[in-house]
């Protein structure tokens, strides 16, 4: 998860959100229209996980570099970075609509690109065009309908584009494992991205621009009557009134702190409590992604194939409960993070993650050290010419496991019993097929494994423990932390930070499991989340239920958590001297 969030919504929200919808249907309208955007970006970033598997048979260079598979993944989030700036230039230039509109042309050139890629670059240029309009709808569409809203029921309607980003991505699964026996495989699972984007581009042509942009750029007229499709008759003038104020209020601010990047990042500065904000903002959107999230949601199925499920169709349908989970884990957050507050939500996440991630190293490790042996007799099997050349020029070959073989780049050909010891191949495409023909099963990503099924229930429990913690609380934290005339920027900092750090774990995960193996890759993760628990004690003080200006406060001060706290207070108990 996620590059997104859900805003945390009191039960009087959601009654009110019914009540409302039921009476101006008109709203719900805009919101779901806009949502689809929500819905392409968790879609585009689910896809590529499955997909992966089956470009990877298609194109002997994919698969052989492992540099490339990470490249096809986390190009779009690369330019999902770009996109967001794009986006937010757009915004405010040419309106949320027309941003939305450009998003969707991106959508589905991306997606039509990559369905019919004869060769993986390609594939990569796609992959751009998916990222911009990922990195843009996540700008542009919660923004649409935060203007689009009326007050009382803004958050609820915000919480349902977050909602719709971890719903893409399980459809994008289900979409995968529907299309896993079709011709042309990968490519159905790419190209049908290209029809939300067509029919919220239709949808988009009738809808208007938000009252907020029209009034700022003198279209009062045109303002007002969109506010008479959102509000009662009687509220209209007031929102209206309203609508003035925070924009005059708006101008003012940026008159103080400058309308630009190096004029604003000077002037916060110039304030410890800003300083500090971003310090918090920053750090937990920083540990959200190093925990390892997005290796999960991105490489899952390839996760699957290395805790031992060799099937593609077998590895895909248990990623579903991992997507299944993290969608579930949205509607969890909104119950509990007003409940039990954002800090102590994302401590608790992060001390359960630092249990999933360690257990699934010690399974993986244990899986490692106990894959079936390699046979000389197995290997000769299907013919000398078969066999993998480093098998057989190794010196002390005897002493291989099938993880042993798997490293050398090589294929493991399971015995009748695939726990049996089994042969050490050449990994390629007709070997495998040689293999599969004897009703043996082929694995050149992962070994048989007793503990398959614990790693998927760890991996779940991993999952269900991150999303409604620091799957939630980082986005909700960064929408209250700031002083109001930052919170644009520190929002748009703190997003960068993300994306960053999203594409730093996601260009790293599979060159990290060849460097120190599946449980080395989640041993380190942990690391970076104890780390991250560390920090987050210390940087980021708790939001829930505290005014805006107490934060500020807060902060000004400078947040002193247990037992920096209890030090304070000694010292000022003390008798001046």
């Amino acid at each position: 998860m996620v590059e997104g969030g859900v805003v945390g919504v009191s039960r009087t929200e959601f009654s009110e959100f019914f009540r409302t919808t039921w009476k101006t249907p008109h709203i719900l309208r805009l919101a779901a229209t806009a949502g689809i955007g929500g819905l392409l970006f968790g879609y585009d970033t689910g896809v590529i996980s499955g997909a992966l598997l089956y470009i990877r048979d298609d194109f002997k260079s994919v698969d052989k570099n492992t540099w490339l598979q990470e490249l096809i993944v986390s190009m779009a989030v690369g330019a999902a970075i770009f996109g967001a700036a794009i986006g937010a230039w757009m915004n405010d230039s040419l309106g949320r609509k027309k941003a939305i509109l450009t998003a969707d042309v991106l959508f589905f050139l991306g997606a039509l690109v990559m369905a019919v890629a004869p060769v993986p670059w390609v594939i990569v240029i796609g992959r751009v065009f998916v990222g911009l309009g990922v990195g843009m709808a996540s700008m542009t569409a919660p923004l649409y309908i935060s203007e689009s809203s009326p007050t009382r029921i803004r958050g609820a309607l915000i919480s349902m584009n977050g909602i719709l980003i971890t719903f893409g991505q399980f459809v994008s699964y289900c979409i995968n494992l529907a299309f896993t026996s079709v011709p042309g495989t990968w490519r159905w699972m790419l190209g049908v991205a290209g029809v939300p984007p067509v029919v919220q581009f239709v949808l988009m042509l009738s809808l208007p621009e938000t009252p907020r942009w029209l009034y700022k750029n003198n279209q009062i007229e045109k303002a007002t009557e969109g506010l008479k499709t959102i509000y009662p008759a009687d509220e209209v003038g007031e929102q209206l009134q309203l609508l003035k104020q925070s924009i005059e209020e708006d101008e003012a601010n940026e008159a103080a702190i400058g309308n630009n990047l190096i004029t604003k990042f000077r002037s916060a500065m110039k304030y410890p409590e800003v300083r500090r904000a971003l310090a918090a903002g920053v750090a937990v959107q920083v540990v959200q992604q190093f925990v390892g999230i997005n290796s999960v949601m991105y490489y899952a199925p390839t996760i699957m194939q290395l805790a031992g499920y060799a099937s593609k169709t077998v590895a895909m349908g248990l990623s579903l409960v991992t997507t299944g989970l993290n969608t579930l884990g949205s509607f969890i957050s909104l119950l509990v993070v007003d409940r039990f507050g954002r800090r102590r939500l994302m401590l608790v996440s992060l001390v359960l993650i630092i249990v999933g991630l360690l257990s699934l190293a010690v399974v993986f490790n244990v899986s490692s050290q106990n894959a079936p042996h390699i046979n000389s007799y197995e290997s000769t099997h299907f013919g000398n010419n078969t066999i993998c050349e480093k098998y057989t020029s190794h010196p002390d070959s005897s002493s291989w496991n099938c993880m042993g073989c798997l490293k050398q780049k090589c294929g493991f050909c399971a015995a009748s019993d695939e726990f049996d010891p089994g042969a050490c191949l050449d990994n390629e495409k007709d070997v495998g097929k040689m293999c599969k023909n004897e009703h043996r099963i082929w694995y050149d990503k992962g070994c048989p494994s007793k503990l398959g099924l614990l790693a998927v229930v760890l991996l779940a429990f991993y999952i269900i423990v991150y999303s409604p913690g620091m799957g939630t609380a980082p986005w909700i934290v960064n929408a209250e932390i700031y002083p109001l005339r930052f919170r644009g920027f520190g929002g748009g900092v703190a997003a960068m930070s993300n994306w960053t750090a999203n594409l730093v774990v996601s260009m790293t995960f599979l060159s990290l499991t060849e460097a120190l193996g599946s449980w080395g890759t989640f041993l380190l993760y942990s690391g970076f989340s104890a780390i991250g628990f560390v920090l987050i004690y210390f940087v980021v003080p708790e939001t829930k239920g505290v005014s805006l200006e107490e934060i500020e406060k807060v902060l000004r001060k400078g947040f002193r958590p247990w037992p920096l706290k209890q030090i304070d207070d000694d010292d000022d108990s003390k008798p001046a001297k």
